[in-house]
């Protein structure tokens, strides 16, 4: 009878200690569920239009992009509207977190062919466009960006926005 108490001991000692793993594991886990954006916070910005005088670097141009970063009309069609809006574009985030590789606004992201290949750019840049034509201001693109309204843009249909 002492083997079988014993055999019962060692065993709810073994199950409390799973248990008590599982526990741990699932408490340390689970900050690992929230999502990034929440995490990250808001990308980096201006907080306004560039200084008077100062010449913001230039967009690519549609001639500047080929192969992968010229596979779909939408991408070509996005770095003609950057060239049309560069100061809402420098006072935009971009949800990509391009800022981690040096990036300050949405408008480095077509400075470079990174916006061609990038949907979250993308998108960002066809909502700021389409909002910037009804008339908003920078201040207000960047408060539905950061809701995450561009979220809504359907890029193909985007493609002809003029």
């Amino acid at each position: 009878m002492t083997r079988l108490r014993l055999f019962r001991k060692h065993y709810a000692y073994r199950a409390f200690t799973l248990i008590f793993l599982f526990a741990v594991t699932l408490t340390m886990s689970a900050e690992w569920t929230a999502p990034v954006e929440e995490e990250a916070g808001i990308p980096a910005y201006n907080a306004g239009p560039p200084p008077r005088g100062t010449k913001l670097p230039a967009t690519l141009t549609k001639a500047d992009l080929w192969g992968a970063d010229a596979q779909y009309p939408y991408q070509t069609h996005a770095y003609e509207l950057a060239s049309k809006i560069p100061n809402v574009l420098h006072q935009q985030p971009c949800y990509c977190y391009c800022d981690r590789m040096g990036h300050n606004s949405l408008h480095s992201c077509f400075e470079t062919t990174h916006g061609a290949q990038c949907s979250t750019c993308l998108k960002e840049l066809y909502y700021s466009y389409q909002q910037s034509k009804k008339g908003k201001t920078a201040t207000q693109i960047r408060a539905g960006i950061i809701k995450g309204e561009w979220k809504q843009i359907d890029l193909v249909a985007a493609g002809t926005m003029n």
